[in-house]
């Protein structure tokens, strides 16, 4: 079944369609969730709130070409992973400064490049709830400051901090890594 197709059997409630929705979604939305929980059974137990969700709110679904479904499906994933952030504190369990690197090198583009994904994964879900997610707003979403701060109820310099303290970590890790695989 094509996208759009899909689109429209979920908006008219159809098990099926759901179903198929789930199969065909559900991996690459757990990774959404565990981009920003670093924690697999709680990645887990957001991606079927989340489904949940998406099942209730098709009727709030516009059709506006290829991906747009994917895109909305994300959007609100991440929605109800943010609002799991905000209501358990987790954005506000913060990282000794001590720990915290300040500035760093940032690694070739090749060393990156060599790293496996999954990999690379693993390093953001070990960086702390605040960077993690000020990291995956700002690169994946590709939301600004101004908008991060207002998601997270936090000020834009926060949000600037956060995400320089998660690159710096994860430079480390980078470099780290390409030492002892090299």
């Amino acid at each position: 079944m094509e996208e759009q197709e899909l689109a429209e059997h979920c908006k008219q409630g159809d098990r099926a369609a759901y179903k198929e929705l789930y199969e065909r979604y559900a991996g690459r939305l757990l990774n959404v969730c565990l981009r920003y929980t670093g924690n697999r059974d709680v990645a887990e137990d957001l991606l079927h709130d989340g489904f949940l969700k998406l099942f209730d709110s098709f009727d709030k679904f516009t059709w506006r070409g290829e991906g747009s479904l994917r895109a909305w499906m994300e959007r609100v994933m991440v929605n109800v992973v943010l609002q799991y952030l905000r209501r358990n504190n987790v954005l506000n369990q913060s990282t000794p400064f001590d720990k915290a690197p300040e500035v760093y090198e940032t690694p070739d583009s090749s060393d990156i490049e060599a790293i496996p994904p999954e990999v690379l994964m693993e390093f953001i879900q070990q960086l702390p709830a605040g960077y993690r997610t000020v990291l995956n707003l700002y690169v994946f979403e590709e939301k600004s400051h101004k908008e991060i701060a207002t998601l997270l109820g936090i000020n834009e310099k926060s949000s600037a901090s956060q995400l320089a303290r998660a690159k710096a970590s994860l430079a480390i890790k980078v470099r780290e890594w390409m030492k002892k695989n090299s």
